[in-house]
Order: structure tokens, then sequence, then C-alpha cells
């Protein structure tokens, strides 16, 4: 009979847990400091009651949106006051602005001017009364998840920053070493656990879960038991790949075998004809709308072309699309004359081949408009894996392994990749954002299209277009 372990454990709030707590208590606290404003003060502008439920409804649906927009679930800055500041005030901001720019769906303008001051204060107060308390004890250090890694073919340090970055309540505390890994060359920060002090290491240490970064046959049958002592007894034992995708929304595809579809089951929706019928309907009805809205933005374009680019308003490009077939890509040029006259090379972020003017189309992403004629001729989706050129296609097939997986979809005019990742300007940057397209592919569907489409959103008001 194996040893009850006398580990108690702590309490953690998981990353799908906070996001569910931050978007609840947001509305709870919105409409709480609004029911308190009525009851105290002579405030009447905004009631809450069963005869006017769709205000509340209203106001719900508008801030969702815009804290989605502005970066309020962003556990990073959730974990910052002076983030969560800044971006309380730009979503209630907005969202009172689109609040009261609506009376058909919420209450007229009231005669006394100073409650719609009222309302925005007492929204703001309320939000940032419950921030400040998520931050000191949700968010607090007490709260970490603390890690013990068992691992010898990762590096070890790379996991630990890679999930703690993701995650700053994630925090590796030590590690298990299964082979002959030089203990100098890790960080000294980590505690390096014997095999036999395993159990009594994860009371020591208040280890709050395990993550097993090695191959099975990289277990010894000692360390392998008392594994199986905790799992028997309801310590959370978990995968490296596993924990890696769920808190980088990244698939970690350098740790993974050639046996790469145990790992990667495609998701349905990649032929499921519901969803690609409503994606395509979609898709046109987006590409026809913004390209009629774009004609208000014709002259400025021209003009601004004609004093900064100097040259033609459109290029074309062959780029690789859906099952490797090329196409022809449409963008506003925003690169000077001849830009690739030594022949194809990386896009920098502070390029000096792009003008000023282009650095203005790009940042805005106003190049990208052109290519809603490709998305109504079929060669491109609106949400997808960004498509590349069929020279760099070649070289990172050579390089890094299952990248012609994201040909399995339509490239899009903005994708995973490009609202979580970072500009592109190597192959290490390109592996990373082969993970977040592998990760779209695999949970492909229409709610993290959502996603996608109002974090495309924050990349613009962030200025991060890329």
């Amino acid at each position: 009979m194996p040893p009850k372990m006398p580990w108690i454990p702590k309490i953690h709030f998981e990353i799908s847990e906070r996001k569910i707590l931050l978007r609840i208590f947001d509305l709870f606290f919105i409409f709480l400091m609004l029911a308190l404003l009525g009851g105290v003060f002579q405030f009447d502008y905004f009631k809450i009651n069963s005869e006017r439920w769709e205000w509340a409804l209203v106001l719900a649906i508008y801030y969702s949106i815009f804290a989605v927009i502005f970066e309020m679930y962003d556990l990073q800055k959730a974990a910052s006051f002076q983030s969560t500041l800044q971006n309380v005030v730009l979503t209630v901001s907005v969202t009172v602005l689109f609040f009261i720019l609506t009376p058909f769906f919420t209450p007229v303008l009231p005669e006394n001017r100073l409650q719609i001051v009222y309302f925005y204060f007492a929204i703001v107060i309320g939000l940032l009364i419950w921030r400040y308390a998520y931050i000191s004890f949700v968010s607090a250090p007490r709260f970490n998840k603390r890690i013990l890694i068992v691992g010898n073919s990762f590096d070890i340090n790379l996991i630990a920053d890679n999930l703690h970055v993701a995650d700053p309540n994630y925090r590796v505390i030590g590690y298990v070493n299964t082979d002959a890994i030089k203990q100098e060359a890790l960080d000294r920060r980590l505690k390096v656990i014997e095999v036999n002090d395993l159990l009594k290491s994860i009371v020591r240490y208040s280890v709050s879960e395990i993550v097993v970064a090695s191959p099975s046959k990289g277990v010894g049958i000692d360390l392998y038991n008392q594994l199986m002592i905790l799992l028997g007894q309801g310590f959370p034992i978990r995968e490296y790949t596993q924990v890696y995708e769920e808190i980088t929304h990244r698939v970690p595809v350098q740790h993974v075998e050639r046996d790469f579809y145990k790992y990667f089951p495609f998701s349905r929706s990649n032929k499921n004809r519901f969803y690609l019928a409503i994606s395509r309907f979609f898709n046109v009805i987006f590409a026809a709308v913004v390209l009629i809205a774009s004609l208000v933005l014709l002259p400025l374009v021209l003009l601004g072309n004609f004093i900064g680019n100097r040259g033609a308003l459109l290029y074309t490009q062959k780029r690789v699309g859906l099952n490797g077939k090329l196409f022809t890509i449409i963008k506003l040029r925003t690169m000077v004359k001849n830009a690739e006259s030594n022949g194809a090379q990386w896009a920098q972020k502070e390029d000096s081949r792009i003008t000023p003017f282009g650095k203005i189309l790009r940042n805005l992403r106003i190049d990208e408009i052109p290519q809603c004629i490709n998305i109504l001729r079929g060669d491109m989706s609106l949400i997808g894996p960004r498509p590349e050129r069929p020279v760099f296609v070649k070289e990172l097939s050579e390089k890094i392994a299952f990248y012609d997986i994201r040909h399995v979809v339509k490239p899009g005019l903005t994708g995973w990749a490009q609202v979580c990742g970072r500009y592109v300007n190597s192959v290490d940057d390109s592996l990373e954002k082969l993970q977040y397209d592998l990760f779209y592919i695999k949970h492909r569907n229409l709610f993290l299209d959502l996603n996608i489409l109002l974090k495309t959103i924050s990349t613009v008001v962030y200025y991060r277009g890329q």
C-alpha cells in the first residue's frame, strides 16, 4: 500500500477561470455601482428594472466587445494596475460613447447632462475597485501555480520562461533531471530535485502540479513508480505539450515527433460544410463592404502615394495558397521602387525600404485592403494563416518540420499568428508563427474567428500593425 502524501492542494485560478472571473465581475461591479448611484443620488438616466432590461443588455454587449478590443482580458496587462487603469479609461470611454449614441436601444439623453458624467465615473470607479481587488488577491503570488518539471530532452530554461511569460501566475520552481543535463547551464533559481526526493519535495516546496517533458522511455522505473503514487492520490500530472498549448495558445511543433497526427487532430471545422458556408458568406460580405467603404479613403491614398511613394499604387506578388497552389496577391505598395533588386529578403520591423507613407499604411493595415479582391476571388479567406512567398515557403519547409501543414486551409487577411505573434523576420520567428497557425487550424471555429477579428482591431488601435 503506497504511503499517503500529506500534500494540500493550493488554491489556483486557471487561465480560463481568471478570464471568466474578470468578465463576470466586471459586469457585476458596473451594475452594482450604477444601482448604488441610482439608489443614493437623484440619478434617473439609467435604471435597472424589468421594464428596461434591454438597456442593461446593450450596455453589457457594448462593454464586452470593447473590453476585448482594449485588452481588458489580457492576463499580463490585467496583473498591472497601470495598464489596467489605461485600458479601463479607454474601454469605458468608447462604451459610454456608443451607449449614448444609440438612443433607440438606450435611454434618451437627460436634460441634466452631468448625469452622463456620473454614469461614466460610476462605471470607471466600479471597475477600478474590482480590478484592484483582482490584482491584490487573485493575481497575487500566493495564488501562483508552482510547477515541477520532469525533463531530459528539452530546454528546461526555455520551458520555464515560456510558461511564465504566457501566464504570470505560472511559476516553474524546479526540475527533476532525468539525464545528463549540465546543471551549471540551467537557471540557478530552479531547484534541482533528485528522483528519490520527489515526494518530499512536493510537500517542502508546495508544488501544485508536475509537468512531464520527457518521452516515456526517459522516465526511469523509480521515478515512474513515484509518479504513479502521486497520480493515484489525485495529484495533478500533465504532459508538457498539452500545458504549453493551453497556456501559450500555440502548438509546440518543435517538440512533437514525426508521428504528428497523434498530437494534432485537425479541427472538424476544416471539413464542416456549415462552418465553411457561413465563413464564405461573411468573407464575401466583409470584402464587398470594405472595398466600397475604402472608396472614401481612395483620394487620400492616391495623394499620399503620389507625394510619399512616387510610383505605382498597387503591386502584385505570387503567394502560396490552399494546398500549395500559387495565386497573385494584391496590395498597396509600401516600399521604394526596386525594393528587391538584390533578390527576395525578409521584411524587417524597421525596414529602410518602407517609405514614410508606406509605414502609415502598414500600421493601419490599409495596405491590406486590396486583398479583399483576393477574398472575393476565393484565393483567400478573411481569417487564416498569412500567405507566404514561394521562395520562403521552400526555405522554411526544409528547416521547420510540418511547415506545409499551414496550407491545408485558405490563407487569411488576418490570423491568430498576426494578432498574437511578433513581427516575422527570421526562421525562429517563423517557427513561432507556425505554432500559432497550427493552433488555429487545430481549434478553428466561429468563436475563435470572432476573437481574432476583435484582436485585429486591437492591433490597429494600439498601432501594432505588421
